[in-house]
């Protein structure tokens, strides 16, 4: 039997009711790892009619988290960011994402960007999830067709990030 959005939301709700740290994160990137597996979630929430860059499926009004269905199409290397006070979990859904991990070398001051240093590169494939907490800097880059069912612990449309730069 397939897995519900509805369902899913639920369980991502009380997981973060009953532990709200990085602890049940992982939990929920468990659960996340085996809704990547769920082909009728998939097809439901991806597809022709929902391409879009960034698709919100849920947005949880009590605790502000996000489930966001992101597809792209072609190639784009993001630069290295966190997502300021809140936290997030990569799924893999569809095609590679070559990620980066930063480590802070230099602090933003008065508006000027921060400055990073790469310290590790790694594949997510499909059906691979991942948690990204709080001021965890990490810079995703994609080749072609790639879909990500993305979980924000809030709406990150409204977070404000100071800018960061990679050192040479």
């Amino acid at each position: 039997m397939s897995c519900t959005l509805e369902a899913f939301a639920a369980d991502c709700k009380a997981k973060l009711i009953t532990e709200p740290g990085p602890g049940g994160r992982e939990k929920i990137r468990e659960m996340l790892e085996r809704v990547l597996a769920d082909d009728e979630f998939m097809r439901t929430h991806f597809g022709n009619d929902r391409d879009s860059e960034r698709n919100v499926l849920y947005r949880d009004p009590e605790l502000g988290f996000c489930i966001v269905a992101h597809t792209y199409t072609k190639g784009i290397a993001a630069s290295p960011h966190h997502h300021g006070p809140a936290w997030a979990i990569y799924g893999q859904a569809e095609g590679i994402t070559e990620m980066t991990d930063w480590r802070l070398v230099q602090e933003p001051v008065d508006g000027k960007a921060g400055k990073v240093a790469a310290e590790r590169t790694y594949t997510l494939n499909p059906g691979d999830a991942k948690v990204y907490n709080e001021g965890d800097i990490h810079s995703p880059q994609w080749e072609g067709l790639t879909r990500l069912l993305r979980i924000e612990g809030q709406d990150m449309t409204t977070v404000r990030r100071d800018p960061l730069e990679p050192i040479a």
